[in-house]
């Protein structure tokens, strides 16, 4: 049989969740016999992500072990640190490798199509942008019998202040700001009628 193969991102996701895990499977003094193998097959089966725990087997024994188990069961090596081996095999419920579907991306707008609000959306309705005339067809289009009006053209408009009072403001002759200062510069009417002081002699 084939040996699984893993993604390194697949691989840290299954050390993750294998760490809370206890050994189900001890391989004792006799090593890899068909009664282990047969053991870990079966908790393959049932738990696709499981821990064994090798006995007094050095270092190179235990690595040939992990090899002819995931050979003759044709799982997966998760990780190897010390006596612990921890094995996983895919199953049918598919605990911790889910196949992801493929992400559906959204249906973007494209700059030029309108805006479909969602009502007119969820109806299966679209909102056509109305096409574009050119210059051509716009001037053949022009009514000719309809008389355009023009600024010049449009009547005054009618002025809300009474016809007597164009030039006063409640009964206040109008006076620009020029006036006002050159009245100040020769004196109020008043101060011309005082008489002033004769010049000491």
């Amino acid at each position: 049989m084939t040996i699984m193969e893993l993604t390194p991102r697949e691989r840290s996701a299954l050390r993750a969740a294998a760490h809370p895990l206890r050994p189900v499977v001890l391989i004792g003094d006799k090593g890899l016999t068909e009664a282990v193998l047969k053991e870990i097959d079966m908790s393959l089966s049932a738990h696709e992500l499981i821990k064994v725990r090798a006995g007094s087997a050095d270092r190179e024994a235990r690595d040939d072990m992990l090899n002819s188990i995931c050979e003759t069961l044709s799982c997966a090596a998760v990780h190897h640190l010390g006596k612990m081996l921890i094995l996983y095999r895919y199953g049918a419920k598919g605990t911790y490798l889910k196949t992801t579907p493929e992400p559906v991306s959204p249906a973007k707008r494209k700059p030029s199509e309108p805006h479909t609000p969602k009502k007119l959306a969820a109806e299966g309705k679209k909102v056509e942008k109305p096409t574009r005339r050119t210059r051509a067809e716009r001037d053949s289009d022009v009514d000719l019998d309809r008389p355009r009006v023009f600024s010049g053209d449009r009547p005054a408009r009618p002025s809300t202040r009474p016809s007597g009072a164009k030039d006063t403001a409640h009964g206040i002759p109008r006076r620009s700001s020029l006036s006002l200062r050159a009245g100040a510069r020769r004196g109020a009417p008043g101060l011309s009628s005082r008489k002033r002081p004769a010049p000491k002699q």
